[in-house]
């Protein structure tokens, strides 16, 4: 047992000791912050970004970095699953997107703002979090029933990649990070599965075909459609 003098040592020391450890650590993660959070890429835009989302609390609905409300999706890594073009469609309306379905408002940002949100959101996925958010739990099992790949020389038409569809369809063992959750199918094979007017059909109005389905109804004309339907069906030639 420890006498009065003894213990007030201890407490003391033990209380420097952790002191001084805490300081150092807390110098440590702050001489670390400039690499980990990529300070070099905070572009003017990435900052007018941050302004809009702090101006629109956009936190009252969504989690950044796992910080804010639970009701709508975690932004941290947007970017990196959804792609650029396909969030530039989604800031510009998001009801058109998913008509009756989302309740994201209609804030009616410019394309200026658009492009500062997007290089907001590009930098947080691109800073150093140490792992999070984590990969989606089920892409492992998604990409062992997934079909072989195809390889093919046409031409991927640029109302595909505008519109994003790799966002959430693999297509050549590419993209697909987005439809995991949603069990998005990859496109590889879909000719063999739909005839060129089954997948006009379905582009043309997913939930017209399948009620319950989670692709949304794309702002696309009927030469667009077209478009991705003839490439989408020649993939076997």
């Amino acid at each position: 047992m420890l006498s009065k003098s003894q213990a007030k040592i201890f407490f003391l020391g033990g209380t420097g000791v952790f002191s001084a450890a805490f300081i150092a650590l807390t110098i440590d993660t702050h001489r670390k912050v400039p690499a980990q959070t990529r300070q070099e890429n905070i572009t003017p835009a990435v900052s007018a970004g941050k302004r809009i989302w702090e101006d629109n609390n956009c936190m009252g609905c969504h989690t950044l970095f796992g910080e804010g409300a639970y009701y709508a999706p975690e932004l941290t890594k947007a970017v990196e699953r959804r792609g650029k073009p396909w969030l530039r469609l989604f800031l510009k309306d998001p009801e058109a997107m998913f008509p009756n379905d989302r309740k994201m408002v209609n804030y009616h940002f410019n394309d200026g703002q658009i492009e500062e949100v997007i290089a907001f959101l590009e930098w947080c996925g691109n800073v150093d979090l140490n792992g999070f958010p984590a990969k989606p739990p089920l892409a492992a099992k998604m990409a062992a029933s997934s079909s072989t790949p195809v390889v093919t020389s046409k031409p991927i038409p640029p109302i595909f990649d505008a519109m994003a569809c790799t966002g959430c369809h693999a297509l050549g063992g590419k993209g697909g990070a987005a439809g995991v959750a949603l069990g998005a199918p990859p496109l590889d094979d879909v000719y063999k599965r739909k005839s060129k007017a089954e997948i006009l059909a379905w582009v043309a109005d997913p939930a017209k075909v399948k009620p319950d389905t989670k692709m949304p109804k794309l702002p696309l004309t009927p030469e667009q459609l077209n478009e991705i339907a003839e490439f989408l069906s020649s993939l076997g030639n």
